[in-house]
């Protein structure tokens, strides 16, 4: 039995979910599922244009799953733009990332998910202040973790 696959690390979550060439009915097309963790690949290499170890360091996986993600996102990709397959964005092992912030009035730390917003809509949860800063993880010196 092989063991559950380790959950990727993605910083991005699609707004479109699903492709398909023009002019054909949804009815006569087959589909391509590519997960998100795929896409999250493809937009790190392809889209930021990094190199493969800085792409698996920013998912937390080995260079090798990153090479077999990336090469199975591609090949998925490339079969639906060949013969006219529809694409749809779904599933996958992943789990989003979180943001870390520093407030600069008082220096408490802490993190939200990705979708909790930029640095501009937060505040600090000790103090209110909005003069806050992108933070490092493993560095909050009151450490805190939400949501």
């Amino acid at each position: 039995m092989p063991r559950p696959p380790k959950w990727r690390r993605v910083e991005f979550l699609p707004e479109v979910t699903y492709f398909k060439p023009a002019g054909v009915p949804l009815r006569y097309l087959d589909e391509i599922v590519l997960t998100v963790e795929e896409l999250e690949a493809i937009r790190l290499k392809d889209q930021e244009g990094l190199d493969q170890e800085t792409c698996a360091e920013r998912m937390q996986i080995s260079r090798p799953t990153f090479h077999r993600i990336i090469g199975s996102a591609r090949e998925k990709v490339a079969e639906a733009l060949v013969e006219g397959k529809a694409i749809r964005i779904a599933g996958g092992c992943y789990r989003l990332a979180k943001r870390y912030y520093r407030c600069q009035a008082c220096g408490y730390g802490w993190e939200v998910s990705l979708e909790a917003g930029s640095p501009e809509t937060q505040h600090c949860p000790r103090c209110a202040s909005a003069d806050i800063a992108a933070g490092r993880p493993g560095r909050h010196r009151h450490g805190h973790k939400d949501g």
